[in-house]
């Protein structure tokens, strides 16, 4: 099996806005290894969010091909991109998306409802999540509101990694949180990629660039420097 976990080849993707064409991604290549630090950068509209989509079977693209873990996600059905979704990726947004009704354990535990994974196995897995992300356990029965924003983002972090995703992908994770706890966050998330997982990072920041072994640009929809 390849060392290459993400594959884009001549990936386009094309809106239509009325009578309009909006070209978000043009003719993108890019190679991810496993266990890559990979972050992406460029101004609003060059087509950052919809790459991450991509690559997190969130979307499919006009053309061109996309693999993840070897497998061509171009022409599965919803179905099979959920389950791709499920087994291969966590995610980590700048809004931590936490149900504020639930406690940090009960947030955590949800991808793995989805799995149908047994109510006590669930809730070791989280609680290790927990753990993983640097959460005290006596926050683990605190709802949100009762959280700071940098232990939100450490549940929201334990979350994806739930089903222990072999990708991590973070959009502007640092993005809500001051510059000290951000560090806190990117130190954190440098020392999961240093344990396996392979970190795909959107952000304006290029502090965070200083992170990642790989950094690409992207500018109009086209990679407009790719660094190893």
């Amino acid at each position: 099996m390849s060392d290459t976990i993400v594959q884009m080849e001549d990936v386009k993707k094309i809106y239509t806005l009325g009578a309009n064409e909006i070209h978000a991604l043009n003719g993108v290549d890019i190679s991810i290894k496993k266990g890559d630090f990979v972050t992406i950068m460029g101004a609003s509209g060059s087509g950052k969010s919809t790459l991450l989509n991509m690559v997190g079977c969130l979307d499919t693209p006009t053309s061109g091909t996309v693999k993840i873990n070897d497998i061509d996600i171009t022409e599965l059905n919803d179905d099979k991109l959920t389950t791709i979704r499920r087994d291969n990726i966590g995610f980590i947004f700048q809004q931590f998306n936490l149900i504020p009704t639930l406690t940090a354990l009960e947030n955590v535990e949800i991808p793995m409802i989805f799995s149908r994974m047994p109510p006590n196995e669930r809730k070791a897995r989280a609680l290790h999540a927990l753990e993983q992300a640097k959460l005290e356990i006596e926050y683990a029965d605190h709802r949100p509101n009762e959280l700071s924003g940098g232990q939100q983002q450490r549940v929201a972090i334990a979350r994806a990694l739930a089903n222990d995703p072999p990708i991590l992908l973070a959009d502007e994770p640092t993005g809500n949180l001051d510059s000290k706890t951000g560090k806190i966050i990117m130190d954190l998330l440098s020392q999961l990629n240093k344990a396996g997982t392979t970190l795909i990072v959107v952000t304006h920041d290029p502090k965070l660039a200083e992170y990642s072994n790989k950094n690409i640009m992207l500018l109009d929809g086209e990679v407009s420097d790719d660094i190893n």
